[in-house]
């Protein structure tokens, strides 16, 4: 269920409710790891693939939606096509996707948030959110992720990958499925770049749904967590072997266990072919 509303472009908006009512979209705030709604464009079937990576969002509390109505109603913007709604986002069992043309609010569950897709993935089902949701830090709980690359999207380049994450200061989920439809991969809590040595934190983790679905968090052994070379990135290591690997191409890949994780091979072989592969990052 939502109201939408005449606002003019999309930078408008943004910078209305940030210049007017600045507290009630504050990414530092302690308040704002549970957001409740959403404030986003809603796209028309027509232009829904060439306006996804343009859009806006604010993510706002429960109570501030009245406040946000009544400002918008006090500062009438010239007529326009109705672009805008305020979607409720209330649980673990909303919408993959916020981004499409249409918006419901569904669930009544308070805790268990899904990330909230503003992109079409090829790889994540609800089933695989709800279980990723539950391990993921509470501070990207609510916040919409944006698909950064995709080989489906950008074609088989690590050095594409490292392209599109330039610029960007948020914590990266890599999803992978391998030739036989396993589908694994690893949470970062720093975008994916080519460095000396090694980045992230504790908070890093891997995971597999193969067959079960598992979550490998930080052992303490070592801080072996993310390296990003030209020809491969790694993640996990130690003692000889990788958690995660994979070469320049994205089309080989590895996994093994190691003290970083303590983890088993994410893919039923340690050795793999990349069947698909996307890394979403964290929208604020």
């Amino acid at each position: 269920m939502g109201v939408a509303y005449s606002v003019g472009e999309v930078d408008h908006l943004y910078t209305f409710f940030v210049q007017w009512s600045p507290e009630m979209y504050t990414k530092d705030t302690k308040k704002s790891v549970r957001p409740r709604y959403v404030v986003g464009e809603k796209n028309n079937n027509n232009n829904n693939n060439n306006n996804n990576n343009n859009n806006r969002y604010l993510v706002v509390e429960k109570d501030k939606v009245d406040a946000i109505s009544k400002l918008l109603s006090k500062h009438d913007t010239p007529a326009a096509a109705k672009n805008w709604q305020i979607i409720t986002v209330k649980d673990s069992k909303r919408r993959p996707s916020v981004c499409s043309s249409e918006w419901s609010e569904v669930g009544e569950t308070e805790e268990d948030l899904l990330p909230v897709l503003c992109d079409h993935s090829h790889l994540l089902d609800d089933q695989h959110l709800e279980r990723l949701a539950a391990h993921m830090p509470a501070r990207t709980q609510g916040y919409p992720w944006q698909l950064a690359y995709s080989t489906v999207v950008h074609g088989t380049s690590l050095k594409t990958l490292y392209r599109n994450m330039a610029g960007l200061d948020n914590p990266v989920l890599l999803v992978i499925k391998d030739m036989h439809n396993k589908v694994f991969g690893g949470f970062s809590t720093e975008p994916f770049k080519v460095s000396d040595s090694c980045y992230g934190t504790g908070e890093t983790f891997l995971y597999s749904f193969s067959p079960d679905f598992k979550a490998y968090r930080w052992s303490g052994e070592n801080s072996y967590f993310v390296r990003g070379h030209l020809e491969s990135l790694q993640i996990g290591g130690g003692a000889g072997g990788f958690g995660l690997w994979l070469d320049a191409d994205l089309y080989r890949g590895a996994s093994y266990s190691c003290p970083t994780f303590h983890n088993q091979p994410l893919s039923t072989q340690q050795d793999f072919i990349v069947q698909d592969l996307e890394v979403w990052t964290l929208q604020n």
